[in-house]
């Protein structure tokens, strides 16, 4: 039956024009997939709802900015991607064809291996005696394949660059520019939605792994010191109750279970308030999509699963009919790991300063190097050793002094008699740290997935797409009763324009039976058809129908433009717009 509706669903959604596989005239190539004309108005919507829960509704505190697609190796170095954004592959030996390993292992002994070594991965294949699913032959080793699209940067071959894979990056280069055009305030989160690429193995699932996709996500930078100024909207959602499960009651066979937000950060269970806080937003945002609360729920990943900027994720996962709990969004607590990344690379002041009530009175030491025994010792190559110990750390300087052993400067050594100890009394008005990141990351075609198939529905043996009202990529359908009728037309057409003009996202259809033409916008998902028929030339009233219960009222055309709008903006049902008439 899952199967049932999942072909349905694949169907429906080609035939009606919201997606299908990319290059399909080609034979299609995996891991790429269109949006159709309806596809783009959902997606778009959907966006818009991110954007209104996750920015909009904590606008003092949350910005959007756009980074480019495309990033110079040395960001990604910093980011770990270079070294860490990999997946393990193995070939076989007999047809050539690559696989991804901890899919096959779990495809064929229902064991889930993320997380282990090439090595580990290699010993199970072998004592399990798994082979080539295609053609049989036996499988070579487990090694790693780095996901990152790797391209040039303008004519020269040397000038390396990627395209991203994540958002992130771009969030925290542009960090420290974001943070001085909000006038240095924290928290402050930077939120972005673009396409990112990722050089996926062996993508599947359709539009559950692909290889280039759209990512909503949001870095919220805090103070490590202030959790509870950190989240000044936390009291939104401190009794929301979400349904989660941690890595170690997993391995334990503990089911998902309900907890209030509060409980679950006083517990420990989440590590951060704001990490807490924003998996409850993303709960209410799955909700506002027609996903169910008991349709989902927050699995932490183990230590071995989380990806190298990670000290605690849980992936948001919602259930689909062919392959189970998919993972639509993951929430991660990354601490100071990127911007301390991208400062030791760039060489960049990524702090953020932090000024105390009252100034205080220090003594702090210092280690400093006599400029006298400089000039005597290196006489002309003085002024090139003074600048090079510019880049010299405190801590350098200091590891050398009390270790009693010489620093060594590019190709000079200065002796640990040359350092001095100096104490000195500061007035101190502040301090600088690294802010921590609070990261919630959607994959937009996932969450369009789900909700798609999650608003499929047969009545009455016919196709109907109940989506949400507000997120219906058309809102409404104008419908003359008759296609050959003038007067019919005219009317209908002089509504159309009426709703056009007030922003509704409206069709004119005069094409076949009233029957058939309320199927077709049905299997749309468009929430209201405006039928105009005789009874309209005679007191100007027309006929609202309800997608989903098929029920009708009879609404005044100068009243028209606000009873659609209670009617997919506020949730009205059919009958209080009926009730219009007789206000």
């Amino acid at each position: 039956m899952s199967e049932d509706k999942y072909r349905a669903v694949m169907e429906l959604a080609k035939r009606r024009g919201f997606f299908w596989p990319s290059y399909e005239i080609y034979g299609g190539v995996a891991g790429f997939y269109d949006l159709g004309p309806y596809g783009v108005l959902l997606k778009n919507r959907i966006m818009d709802k991110w954007r209104k829960f996750f920015v909009r509704d904590h606008s003092n505190y949350v910005v959007e900015i756009e980074s480019p697609m495309i990033g110079p190796s040395k960001v990604y170095e910093a980011s770990g991607h270079v070294e860490n954004f990999t997946d393990p592959i193995v070939t076989c030996k007999k047809c050539g064809r690559k696989f991804r390993a901890d899919h096959l292992i779990k495809e064929v002994l229902g064991i889930d291996v993320e997380g282990l070594s090439p090595e580990e991965m290699t010993k199970i294949i072998r004592e399990n005696g798994i082979r080539c699913p295609v053609c049989g032959g036996e499988l070579g080793e487990v090694k790693t394949f780095n996901l990152l699209f790797r391209t040039q940067i303008g004519p020269y071959e040397g000038n390396i660059g990627y395209l991203r894979p994540e958002l992130a990056q771009g969030m925290f280069v542009a960090f420290k520019r974001v943070l001085d055009a909000m006038r240095n305030r924290i928290p402050l989160g930077i939120a972005q939605a673009g396409r990112v690429g990722r050089n996926e193995i062996s993508p599947r699932q359709a539009m559950m792994r692909l290889r280039e996709f759209t990512i909503m996500e949001m870095e919220y930078f805090i103070d490590p010191e202030d959790e509870e100024g950190s989240c000044p909207f936390y009291h939104r959602h401190e009794d929301t109750r979400i349904r989660i499960v941690t890595w170690k009651e997993k391995e334990e066979g503990v089911e998902p279970y309900w907890v209030k937000v509060s409980e679950a950060v006083d517990e420990g269970l989440i590590v951060h308030r704001c990490l807490a806080y924003w998996m409850a937003v993303a709960q209410s945002f799955m909700e506002s999509l027609g996903i169910p609360s008991v349709e989902m729920y927050f699995e932490e990943k183990s230590p071995q699963e989380r990806a190298h900027y990670s000290s605690q994720t849980f992936d948001q996962l919602v259930r689909v009919s062919r392959w189970g709990w998919v993972e639509v969004s993951g929430h991660s607590y990354r601490g100071d790991y990127d911007l301390s990344r991208h400062m030791k690379y760039s060489g960049a002041d990524l702090t953020v300063f932090k000024p105390y009530e009252k100034p205080v009175i220090e003594e702090r030491t210092y280690y400093i190097v006599d400029r006298s025994f400089i000039g005597r010792t290196f006489r002309s190559k003085a002024k090139e050793v003074f600048k090079m110990l510019e880049g010299v750390s405190q801590d350098e300087l200091r590891r050398a002094y009390e270790e009693g052993r010489p620093l060594i400067v590019g190709e000079y050594n200065i002796p640990p008699e040359a350092i001095k100890v100096v104490k000195r009394k500061e007035k101190i008005t502040g301090k600088k740290f690294v802010p921590h990141v609070v990261e919630p990351s959607f994959g937009i075609e996932r969450v369009l997935y789900v909700t798609f198939e999650h608003a499929y529905r047969l009545k009455e043996g016919r196709v109907v797409l109940s989506l949400p009202r507000d997120i219906a990529p058309v809102q409404v359908a104008v419908l003359p009763l008759i296609e050959k009728d003038d007067k019919l037309r005219s009317k209908a057409k002089e509504v159309y324009d009426m709703l056009r003009q007030a922003d509704f996202y409206a069709v004119y259809d005069e094409s076949g039976s009233i029957g058939r033409r309320y199927a077709r916008y049905d299997e749309i998902g468009v929430p209201a058809a405006v039928t105009i028929d005789y009874e309209t030339l005679e007191d100007d009233t027309v006929t609202v129908r309800d997608r989903d219960t098929w029920k009708q009222a009879r609404v005044p055309t100068d009243k028209l433009v606000e009873a659609l709008r209670r009617f997919i903006y506020y949730k009205a049902d059919i009958a209080s717009i009926g009730k219009l008439v007789e206000a």
